[in-house]
């Protein structure tokens, strides 16, 4: 053999390692045994669902009102009674009503009441979250979804009795009932119904101060009860839609639980389960999915999002004290920084319209909004969160870059967004003012307190300020008043928002909300929207974290 050929094979002999590391690292970032051991973890803390058994509460009809929420009510229309007695031939297209939202498993049982069954019977189920679902024709199908995600089922019924619970999980308050087709001279009658509610959640918060004003009180219900639905084997972003585990709905929740019902354990499973779903960079999936085994939704990085698990597992060490937990998660925390730079200019300016070239740039559901200042907080948040979660662990030294650019990213921001004139911070090159910019400049921290006020005061009277989509922003909004000292202005904007919502009969809160536009979708058709949504569940938040704000 040639002198050559002992060299090449020498050459090869030595990088064999550094091969074997190149492969294990495709596959896991952080170690060829991490992401199996932080699932089988996810899965030791999967909680067992309680479940509850509830009847319905009556028969309703619905009534077009122009002042009720999308234009549609619902109004008495006889007695469950009645209803269970009678030929159900004449009463197709009866709602019932559950009396409250439900997340779970439905059940109903039909009994031959004349002749006997001598072919099937068809039932179309539509199961609604607010009347208006009810109200609207489904097809043909404008909105940009699966038309699946609406809760209508078609049932046949081959041999009665028959008793029959309906596989798919629903979540709703209102169903209608329509007969599709029948024996022309058969004759049967619903005669009981049923739902099997479920929710991880087996505790009651302790109750408000006896000075918490009405409107709060119910305000910090239906955010409860939000909460509650939203609590299943993990933090669902909403039980009807999409039944999945964001990021973005996780922080909230999971402040929000630290101040109610305390289900750490739920908020530690979620860590690990999207820990373990970590793509071969290091880097987090916007969402997961729960089952049939935990996956990631692969395809576009949502960048805010992924820089939202430090921020979670900051707040859970704080809730906790798990440094075992906190410690396990640091490599992931620390990695998701590594994209900070990737698109700051050499002043240290988040550069969003080549970010959003590669990357999912989120905010808020709000068409138009400029997004550069709310990143350039959000990343500057997202570091202090950081370096408080590695100061708590003796980890400063990994990450000792984390002040200075801080500084840097600050510094940027009040030279290149602050309108010293007009007293607000201004976004892109229109120089676009909204309450996402002026939410993210005070909560960061690179606003003062001063300029906090005055930016987010002006945003009242400004009629061009681009206004939040959902309650996942305002939750920001509310955050900024708070931390800028504007404290009763804070707890007007939660009676007002959240408020409003209860006004308009919300017995959990909705996905996307503007007062000025009740039809607004993210997704072309408003009966496709989660009506009971995990981000909006933050009043809770607030009101329990800050009890002399809004328990007085």
């Amino acid at each position: 053999m040639s002198k050559l050929k002992y060299a090449y094979i020498a050459l090869f002999i030595a990088f064999l390692p550094w091969l074997a590391f190149q492969k294990v690292n495709a596959q896991d970032y952080y170690g060829p045994q991490a992401a199996s051991e932080w699932l089988t973890v996810a899965e030791a803390f999967k909680p067992k669902l309680i479940g509850q058994e509830i009847h319905p509460v009556g028969v309703v009809k619905l009534i077009p009102d122009t002042s009720a929420f999308q234009g549609w009510k619902t109004g008495p229309a006889g007695t469950l009674e009645d209803f269970y007695s009678k030929s159900f031939r004449t009463q197709s297209g009866t709602v019932i009503d559950f009396g409250a939202h439900l997340t779970g498993y439905y059940t109903f049982t039909i009994k031959e009441s004349q002749r006997v069954l001598d072919g099937p019977l068809r039932f179309k189920l539509t199961f609604a979250e607010v009347p208006a679902e009810l109200s609207t024709p489904f097809d043909p199908y404008p909105g940009t979804l699966s038309r699946a995600w609406l809760q209508d089922e078609t049932i046949t019924v081959m041999e009665l009795p028959a008793t029959i619970t309906l596989p798919r999980r629903m979540s709703f308050r209102y169903l209608k009932i329509d007969l599709l087709a029948s024996p022309r001279d058969f004759d049967f009658k619903i005669t009981e119904m049923k739902f099997s509610a479920v929710s991880s959640v087996n505790v009651t918060p302790p109750l408000l101060s006896s000075k918490t004003s009405a409107v709060i009180s119910k305000i910090d219900a239906v955010g409860l009860n939000t909460l509650k639905e939203c609590m299943q084997t993990i933090y669902e972003d909403g039980p009807k839609r999409d039944r999945r585990l964001w990021i973005g709905d996780l922080y909230l929740q999971a402040m929000a639980n630290n101040y109610s019902f305390k289900n750490h354990d739920l908020t530690k499973r979620c860590l690990y389960m999207i820990a373990g779903l970590a793509d071969d960079k290091g880097f987090l999936y916007p969402n997961a999915f729960e089952t049939p085994a935990p996956h990631p939704q692969q395809g576009a990085f949502l960048f805010e999002y992924s820089l939202f698990f430090n921020t979670t597992l900051k707040e859970y060490l704080a809730a906790t004290g798990d440094k075992k937990t906190a410690t396990d998660l640091w490599p992931v925390a620390k990695q998701q920084l590594e994209n900070i730079n990737k698109h700051l200019d050499q002043k240290g300016l988040f550069n969003a319209a080549e970010a959003q070239k590669e990357w999912w740039l989120f905010v808020d559901w709000r068409e138009g909004l400029d997004k550069q200042a709310s990143l350039q907080g959000i990343m500057i948040f997202a570091l202090k969160e950081t370096w408080l979660l590695a100061k708590e662990l003796g980890k400063e030294k990994e990450v000792s870059h984390i002040p200075a650019l801080i500084s840097k990213m600050t510094a940027a921001a009040r030279v290149n967004l602050y309108d010293k004139q007009k007293g607000v911070y201004v976004s892109g090159p229109e120089k676009q003012v909204s309450y996402a910019s002026q939410a993210w400049m005070v909560i960061s921290g690179v606003a003062t307190k001063a300029e906090g006020q005055k930016a987010l005061k002006s945003l009242v009277n400004n009629k061009n300020a681009v206004r939040p989509g959902t309650p996942y922003l305002y939750h920001y909004y509310v955050a900024a008043l708070i931390k800028s000292g504007l404290t009763q202005e804070a707890k007007a904007a939660l009676e007002k928002y959240w408020g409003g919502m209860v006004q308009k009969g919300a017995d959990t809160f909705w996905e996307a909300y503007d007062p000025d536009n009740e039809l607004l979708s993210p997704y072309n058709f408003f009966p496709v929207n989660s009506y009971c949504h995990a981000w909006s569940c933050t009043p809770v938040y607030f009101i329990r974290k800050y009890p002399e704000i809004f328990q007085q």
